[in-house]
């Protein structure tokens, strides 16, 4: 944005401190007015025909944009996609490991990529893949939507999975396993706990 001297044009469409237009007048008189009010003449639409000034405290409205801006990057969240790895010949039980671990990925809040690797002659049946991947899909299929389906890209078959919902709490997962500890039982007393 042109600010004060830097406006070369002849004449402005002059917008006061209040939001009135002032009309069209010539650059030097606008800067005038400005002036005797304390504040800057700046240029807010340069393409318009005339260019369009605004009467106002240029410092003041510099902070208060880049606060703004300060405030919504503090807003936003950045969003983070956490791998899984499989092979086609991965077992039932690491299966299970797998799909607690992305259920936990998913629950923080961050996307989940499953990938299956294919090695050597496991490229010939990626069905064996494919039905790998589907099973983990259908484990995590209340936890999660499927943003990308399954696909092969050479030697690996990917999806992308989105949580369902936003995490639990705005508490770091360390705090989160701290606030809730693990029912204990009592040393000899035989009895399960109640669920």
């Amino acid at each position: 944005m042109r600010v004060n001297e830097r406006i070369r044009i002849r004449e402005v469409r002059l917008i006061d401190e209040e939001g009135q237009q002032l009309g069209i007048v010539p650059t030097f008189q606008a800067l005038q007015i400005a002036r005797e009010r304390g504040l800057d003449l700046v240029e807010v639409a340069p393409n318009a025909v005339p260019p369009v000034a605004r009467i106002m405290d240029y410092g003041k409205a510099r902070y208060e944009q880049s606060r703004k801006e300060r405030e919504s990057r503090r807003h936003s969240k950045a969003i983070t996609i956490k791998e899984v790895r499989l092979k086609p010949k991965t077992d039932d039980h690491d299966l299970d490991t797998k799909s607690r671990r992305a259920r936990a990925f998913l629950e923080e809040g961050d996307k989940v990529k499953l990938t299956v690797l294919f090695r050597g002659r496991e490229n010939q049946h990626p069905e064996v893949g494919r039905a790998v991947l589907d099973r983990m899909l259908e484990q995590l299929g209340p936890y999660a939507v499927v943003e990308s389906p399954p696909r092969l890209e050479g030697r690996n078959m990917s999806a992308l999975l989105a949580p369902k919902k936003q995490p639990a709490s705005g508490q770091p997962r360390e705090q989160r396993s701290k606030a809730s500890p693990p029912e204990t039982v009592a040393a000899g007393s035989g009895s399960s706990p109640v669920e």
